[in-house]
């Protein structure tokens, strides 16, 4: 099969504790070929999505890090390869957040005629921290404004600490926690993060979340979904002196067994995860409740399998595979009839 990473360039990347060098490796090791290609490679030609890609396929086998040096060894020594992207058989979108919204518009054209992951569609619906506002009942009280005055009310009337989140951003930058006990700094923060010295409609809407004060002593979870199902999972706990739990702002992962109550929201959510086309998710839950979906490059997988003892890659790219041959076998059958 030919199957494509869209990502970030190959040289920033450590690939012992990234999840798409692991995905990559084992596309590899299973003979498929292997593109490379980041997000302004793709462009349009006589009506047709084309990418300008590179051929990283090397020899398998090999530890992580020399296979990695080989690849990257590939974007010098080879030809780039401009073909167009119906031609693949399979591309994952995996350029870290923010998203990037052109790429998406370049490619849902085509996503019926190339199996991606996850949909370009599904990436933008999910991308934003208020895809969890479908599933209430499952999630932290949750507001969003860009009124500072509705802003701080509501953290008065909770009595409690929430937490800010700006909507755009990611790896835990700009989440932070406040309370009714600091109010000279608490308006003065609300005012900054919604920009509040512009015109209302100007301004930058955030959420403001009840905070889960679990998270301090346990930490949360994350949880990687493929096609609904649980493939794995890790508790992640802050550094000293902080909330977040991201890996990029310090914390620390543990082995972690799925309770009922998070297989629970797992099964609250396959079905419109599935019908968004998010196949392969992290999710994020603190004391049973979700907190975020991770839908545009999740992470997790090596330090899973680490904890674990398992490849949850294999699984991933058995999914690709089977889903590549069912589009095959279904277009097929559509041009002999």
């Amino acid at each position: 099969m030919e199957i494509a990473f869209l990502m970030d360039p190959l040289e920033s990347i450590a690939p012992i504790w990234e999840t798409t060098s692991h995905m990559m490796y084992e596309c590899n090791q299973r003979g498929h070929t292997v593109y490379f290609l980041e997000p302004h490679d793709i462009y349009i030609r006589k009506d047709q999505v084309v990418a300008r890609m590179r051929n990283i396929t090397v020899a398998p086998d090999q530890p992580m890090e020399r296979y990695w040096k080989d690849a990257i060894r590939c974007l010098k020594n080879e030809e780039l390869v401009f073909e167009t992207v119906t031609g693949l058989d399979a591309l994952f979108l995996r350029k870290n957040p923010p998203l990037n919204y052109q790429v998406m518009e370049f490619l849902a054209p085509v996503e019926r005629q190339v199996f991606m992951i996850n949909s370009t569609t599904g990436q933008v619906l999910g991308n934003s921290k208020l895809y969890i506002l479908n599933f209430p009942g499952i999630i932290p009280e949750t507001h969003v404004s860009r009124d500072p005055a509705r802003l701080t009310k509501i953290i008065d009337e909770f009595g409690g600490a929430m937490v800010v989140k700006p909507l755009q951003r990611f790896g835990g930058e700009g989440v932070i926690k406040v309370s009714d006990k600091d109010r000279e700094n608490l308006v003065s923060l609300i005012n900054y993060y919604v920009k509040g010295y512009k015109p209302y409609q100007e301004r930058e809407a955030i959420m403001v979340q009840e905070y889960l004060s679990d998270v301090k002593t346990h930490g949360d979870v994350r949880i990687l979904l493929l096609n609904g199902e649980i493939l794995g999972a890790m508790r992640r706990r802050a550094k000293p002196g902080d909330f977040r739990t991201n890996v990029h702002a310090g914390a620390s992962v543990y082995r972690h067994k799925v309770t009922p109550a998070e297989r629970r929201i797992c099964e609250t959510i396959r079905g419109r995860l599935i019908e968004d086309g998010l196949y392969f998710v992290g999710i994020d839950v603190i004391e049973d409740r979700l907190v975020e979906v991770n839908c545009v490059s999740p992470g997790g997988i090596p330090r899973i399998n680490q904890l674990d003892g398992i490849r949850i890659e294999a699984a991933v790219i058995d999914f690709i595979e089977e889903k590549v041959c069912a589009m095959r076998a279904k277009r097929d059958g559509g041009q002999q009839n």
